[in-house]
């Protein structure tokens, strides 16, 4: 484990969910001449041996995290892109199961949900107004 490892593994660790630059920068507190690329071979090498999760939802860059091998899942704020944890429904790997598992052992599921954090659903007068002007109509 070299000292970019240790760092790297660290940032994650204070930043769940993190990007990639925000690692770098974490990292940089600590070891300021650490390049790019050793923060992104670190990255590499932590997810491969699964000290480090890596998730990607759609349209977003890569993201980070420590939380690994329980099979947790993750809400995704559409406005924001706050991402939070969800734990497995059932509790255990895989806790989805597929209609068709086409011969595959299936040995994780992921899953993203996809709206608004509490602080983007904030309701706007407009809206209000037209939820109000809807459910006095029906």
């Amino acid at each position: 484990m070299t000292r970019q490892r240790v760092a790297v593994l660290q940032a994650v660790d204070a930043h769940p969910h993190a990007d990639t630059e925000t690692v770098i920068r974490a990292v940089r507190e600590d070891l300021p001449e650490v390049s790019h690329q050793a923060v992104y071979d670190s990255l590499h090498t932590l997810t491969e041996v699964g000290l480090v999760r890596c998730i990607q939802p759609s349209g977003s860059l890569a993201r980070y995290e420590r939380r690994v091998g329980d099979n947790h899942h993750h809400l995704v704020c559409r406005s924001c892109s706050r991402i939070v944890d969800v734990d497995c429904t059932i509790g255990r790997a895989p806790c989805l199961t597929p209609s068709h598992d086409h011969g595959f052992v299936v040995d994780q599921a992921e899953v993203t949900f996809w709206g608004l954090c509490s602080d983007c659903a904030v309701d706007t007068p407009e809206q209000e107004r037209e939820r109000s002007e809807s459910s006095s109509a029906a």
